[in-house]
């Protein structure tokens, strides 16, 4: 009789717990789960530096973010800045270079997955140096280079953003990456405070980071950085940490 008795009250308690789940005042436990699938998918320019394939050789590898004006779907607009340009004027960089083009309407920083998704593809598919790969790029590119470098700190050598910006306290994450950032003094798109609240506070963070500003220089300040050979040169002195 005291079993049945027990176990009906404790019927009633959990009939009386689901109840009261379902009323407003009360705060319960819950949990949720759900499987999404999704695909990515995103064009993109590839160089390949002479003398690739002739022998078992790792490559340093450049991955370069366009600006705004290079959105959507046409992979000639990407050649217009950057190393896209340089390579295709005939100039021989000694890096694979991916340059992805960002569709209409979107930012760098909403597709953080699938450029990482992108690097992995290019990585386990070409004779890459995974502790040289690097990354950077413009206006747009360059808040995407400050965004994806802080959430994924570990896949990249060294980073060079150029007229971006971002969130300054994520910069904690980059303790192991040098940092270049360029932008113009007269910056009328991206203010140059932009990037210098970024500046200081990875300072603070003990990043390694260098910092030039081109006086008298409106936002084109990625014309000057890509076509120096130190930018490259600088690039190639680093190693993933």
């Amino acid at each position: 009789m005291f079993i049945l008795t027990f176990l009906a009250g404790c019927a009633d308690l959990q009939e009386n717990k689901m109840s009261c789940s379902k009323q407003p005042g009360f705060q319960t436990e819950r949990a949720f789960e759900k499987t999404v699938s999704k695909t990515l998918a995103i064009d993109y320019l590839l160089y390949l530096p002479e003398g690739y394939g002739r022998a078992e050789q790792k490559w340093p590898l450049i991955l370069f973010l366009h600006g705004a004006g290079e959105r959507g779907d046409d992979l000639n607009k990407v050649k217009v800045h950057g190393p896209t340009k340089i390579v295709d004027q005939g100039k021989a960089l000694p890096f694979v270079i991916v340059s992805p083009q960002c569709p209409e309407e979107l930012w760098w920083t909403d597709e953080v997955e699938v450029l990482i998704n992108l690097l992995d593809e290019i990585e386990s598919t070409y004779a890459i140096d995974t502790q040289r790969v690097y990354l950077t790029g413009l206006s747009m590119g360059g808040f995407g280079t400050w965004t994806l470098a802080c959430k994924y700190p570990e896949r990249f050598a060294a980073i060079a953003p150029i007229c971006g910006g971002g969130e300054p306290f994520s910069t904690r994450r980059l303790k192991n990456v040098p940092v270049w950032v360029f932008h113009g003094e007269d910056d009328p798109v991206v203010s140059l405070e932009r990037s210098e609240e970024m500046v200081e506070m990875a300072k603070k963070m003990g990043v390694d980071i260098k910092f030039t500003v081109y006086p008298d220089t409106g936002h084109d300040s990625w014309t000057r950085t890509y076509d120096n050979q130190q930018l490259y040169d600088w690039f190639l002195e680093h190693h993933k940490k």
